[in-house]
């Protein structure tokens, strides 16, 4: 993909990674429920900058931020639960833990910055 958009970047790059994880979960460890929802949630951030990136206005992209902010901290908390409960190792989670906070850091950004322009 090519783009001068940084969070459509990276929230593609995450969502290709969570569809790695899901594929190493349930074919290696077996575990098909929080699998499924760390798979929603994290493809969601993506799906949903995409969408408001797509908008018809700037009251519109902002709803969509902040749906992808929401999807963002609910996959924090899949995979905080999935390295508590040994699905997968510390390191692994580190690093995804680590690029879902990056995305929600630019989100939030982004999210206080429309704010300012819309006056909310």
């Amino acid at each position: 993909m090519k783009t001068d958009n940084i969070i459509q970047e990276k929230s593609y790059a995450f969502a290709i990674r969570i569809v790695n994880l899901y594929r190493y979960l349930t074919e290696k460890k077996k575990e098909y429920v929080l699998s499924k929802q760390v798979l929603r949630s994290g493809t969601s951030i993506g799906a949903n900058i995409e969408e408001g990136i797509g908008g018809q206005s700037k009251k519109d992209f902002y709803a969509k931020l902040n749906i992808a902010y929401k999807e963002a901290r609910e996959t924090n908390f899949w995979l905080r639960l999935l390295k508590d409960t040994n699905y997968i190792s510390a390191k692994e989670a580190k690093s995804l833990i680590e690029d879902c906070n990056e995305i929600l850091r630019i989100i939030t950004a982004i999210i206080n910055t429309m704010k300012k322009q819309l006056n909310y």
